[in-house]
């Protein structure tokens, strides 16, 4: 009896290999949290986020420069003292509301769009995202009664990118990363004791980056699925949606109707208008249930036409923007690097061409380098 009770209060063992299942259970543990602190992710699908945000945000301050004294200036008819009466009461602020002087708030401007196009390109992006964050931020607050849901997830996204690693791929800072990997410039760490403090520090900024970074785009990916998730459960309360009419008196609203002519002959179509509303609360609704597979694919493609029929159909080309580039969040690495393999084939091509008069060198002397990623 004391034999049996040894042999069952022993774990199971693995016969392949040996390990017992909390071994197994541990050592899963211990790679995810390696990964999570090691190691960021997304880093193109950051990129991508980047450089979308920072363009939506330029195109719309310059979109509006002739509106913009009458949107956030002193001009305006929401007052910059009403505006910091609200920001008592809500919380907020913003730069805009530190002077009422129409020079300052032109500086201002003018910040706003270099600060959105620097982010976009990538130019010292640690430093500019916070920037890019702070001026998103000072622009919503200062008319925050204007805003929609596309200013909303533009403010929200600007905070998250602030923490990620987004200027690593497509970016200025890449391109100068690679140039002086390509010179063979290296800094001489210098030795004993203060070599290897500066190691250390070295590894817990790794660290550190890498954790901000992975839980930046958690986040991210977990704010997407939350605004899917309760748009498609409050349409499902709705009578409308359940009967398939809803986008039919959407399209008769004369505030959502740039093109009265297209909307009247979308709305011809009864059978069409009643499959995209069940289509539409569909796949809001299981969204978040479809990232984990194979299906999410055809799934963001029909969210990618929705918000297209969005844009072009109730004349809100920023919020479809908007939520077109939260949904590149959701796609691997792999597939932005196949977009940019093109590209470096005909550029090796171009290469190949100019340099065809040259001897050859054997190829068993001269290997090929690879490339570098990014």
């Amino acid at each position: 009896m004391a034999t049996e009770r040894l042999c069952a209060s022993r774990p199971h063992t693995d016969e392949r290999t040996g390990a017992g299942v909390p071994g197994r259970a541990a050592g899963r543990l211990r790679a995810v949290l390696d990964g999570l602190t090691e190691r960021p992710v997304s880093l193109y699908a950051a990129a991508v986020l980047r450089i979308g945000y920072g363009l939506v945000h330029l195109v719309f301050l310059l979109r509006e420069f002739p509106h913009r004294d009458e949107i956030w200036g002193p001009g305006s008819p929401w007052t910059p003292d009403l505006a910091r009466q609200l920001f008592d009461q809500t919380g907020w602020d913003s730069i805009l509301t530190l002077s009422d002087n129409r020079a300052y708030f032109e500086a201002c401007y003018a910040l706003a769009v270099v600060t959105s196009a620097l982010f976009a390109l990538g130019w010292r992006t640690r430093a500019v995202s916070v920037a890019f964050a702070v001026v998103v931020a000072s622009f919503h607050s200062r008319a925050i009664l204007m805003s929609d849901g596309g200013d909303n997830l533009i403010l929200l996204m600007s905070l998250y990118l602030a923490l990620t690693a987004c200027g690593r791929r497509w970016s200025l800072d890449a391109r100068r990363v690679r140039r002086r990997a390509g010179a063979g410039i290296a800094v001489r760490a210098p030795g004993g004791a203060q070599g290897e403090l500066r190691s250390h520090l070295r590894a817990s900024r790794r660290t550190l980056t890498a954790v901000l970074h992975n839980c930046g785009m958690f986040v991210i990916a977990a704010q997407v699925c939350f605004l899917y998730g309760s748009a498609g459960l409050y349409k499902v309360q709705g009578g409308s949606w359940g009967s398939g009419t809803a986008l039919h008196y959407v399209l008769h609203l004369d505030l959502f109707r740039p093109w009265p002519g297209l909307s009247g002959m979308a709305d011809e179509h009864d059978v069409l208008i009643a499959i995209a509303c069940y289509l539409t609360v569909l796949l809001q609704v299981a969204f978040p249930f479809v990232l984990f597979g194979r299906l999410k694919y055809p799934v963001l493609t029909a969210l990618l036409g929705m918000h297209v029929g969005i844009a072009v159909l109730m004349g809100l080309p920023l919020f479809s923007g908007a939520m077109i580039i939260a949904d590149a969040v959701f796609l691997p690495d792999r597939f932005y690097r196949a977009l940019g393999r093109p590209r470096r084939r005909a550029a090796r091509g171009a290469a190949s061409g100019t340099t065809s008069e040259a001897p050859r060198a054997p190829r068993a002397l001269v290997p090929t380098q690879s490339e570098p990623s990014g």
